[in-house]
C-alpha cells in the first residue's frame, strides 16, 4: 500500500507533466500497464519507451488530478484530466480513470479507462 506522501509525490509528479520521470520513480520494473482492454504493455521500460513516443508528439500539455483519489489496500483509483496541444496543431482533451495495483510504494498494475474517442486529435 503506498503511503499518502507517496501517492501525492506521484500526483505532482504527473501534474508537472513529469510522466517520464513519473515512471521510472514510481513503477516497478516488472509492472504492467493497459490501455482500456488493449493487450497490457509489461515492463518499465516499455512504459517509458512508450511516453517518449507520446512525449515527442507533444508541444504543450496539461495534466490534472481530479479530486478526491480513492485507496483501499494497494489499490488506487485516480481520476484524470490531459489536455494536448499537439505538434501538429490538433488538440486532444482527455479524462480517463486509472486503476492500479500498487507494491508498497510502486505501482506494479495499472488500467487506464477511458472513451477511445477521445484520443483523436481535433
Amino acid at each position: 500500500m503506498p503511503s499518502a506522501e507517496t501517492l501525492e509525490r506521484f500526483i505532482a509528479c504527473v501534474e508537472r507533466n513529469a510522466h517520464i520521470e513519473a515512471v521510472e520513480q514510481f513503477y516497478t520494473a516488472g509492472s504492467t500497464m493497459q490501455e482500456n482492454q488493449a493487450p497490457p504493455r509489461v515492463g518499465r521500460d516499455a512504459h517509458v519507451a512508450n511516453e517518449h513516443k507520446v512525449m515527442a508528439r507533444v508541444k504543450t500539455m496539461e495534466s490534472r488530478c481530479v479530486r478526491p483519489v480513492f485507496v483501499n489496500g494497494d489499490h488506487v483509483v485516480i481520476r484524470w484530466v490531459f489536455h494536448f496541444e499537439w505538434k501538429d496543431g490538433t488538440a486532444t482533451h482527455m479524462e480517463e480513470l486509472a486503476y492500479q495495483r500498487w507494491e508498497g510504494e510502486f505501482v506494479a498494475q495499472e488500467t487506464f479507462f477511458y472513451d477511445p474517442a477521445q484520443r483523436h486529435p481535433r
